[in-house]
C-alpha cells in the first residue's frame, strides 16, 4: 500500500520524535509524575526511581529533545516542566485515524442496514 504524506515532514519528524521517545516505560512514567506533580527537581525525579542519577538525566534530555519537557534553571536546581502543547501532535494524528474508524463503520453500518432492509 503506497502512502500519501497529508502533513509537513516537519510535524512528521516532531511526532516521530514524540512517540519515539515515550515509547520506554520510565519516560513516561516522568511524564506522568511532571503532569501530576508539576515542574520537578532532577534530583527530586530521581529519587523517585531505582536507578542511577546519570540514567534519569538521560532520560530526561530525551524528553528534552522530543520537546515534551523543558529544563530550567532557578540558582543551582534544575527544574524540569512538562511540556503540554507537542502532545496535540499525537492528538491530531489519533483523530486522523478516528475519523478513518468512523468512515470504516459509518460505511459498514450502511451494508447491514441495506442487507436488513433488502431481507424484508
Amino acid at each position: 500500500m503506497l502512502f500519501t504524506h497529508m502533513v509537513e515532514r516537519k510535524t512528521s519528524d516532531l511526532l516521530d520524535a514524540i512517540l519515539k521517545a515515550s515509547s520506554d516505560p520510565t519516560r513516561r512514567d516522568i511524564l506522568t509524575l511532571l503532569a501530576q506533580e508539576g515542574p520537578l527537581r532532577v534530583t527530586d525525579i530521581h529519587a523517585r526511581f531505582a536507578m542511577s542519577l546519570n540514567a534519569i538525566s538521560k532520560h530526561i534530555k530525551v524528553l528534552e529533545g522530543a520537546g515534551l519537557v523543558e529544563r530550567r534553571t532557578e540558582w543551582r536546581e534544575h527544574l524540569i516542566e512538562l511540556l503540554m502543547a507537542p502532545l496535540a501532535e499525537v492528538d491530531a494524528w489519533f483523530k486522523g485515524l478516528r475519523s478513518i474508524w468512523d468512515m470504516r463503520l459509518e460505511a459498514l453500518d450502511d451494508i447491514i442496514t441495506k442487507g436488513a432492509a433488502n431481507d424484508d
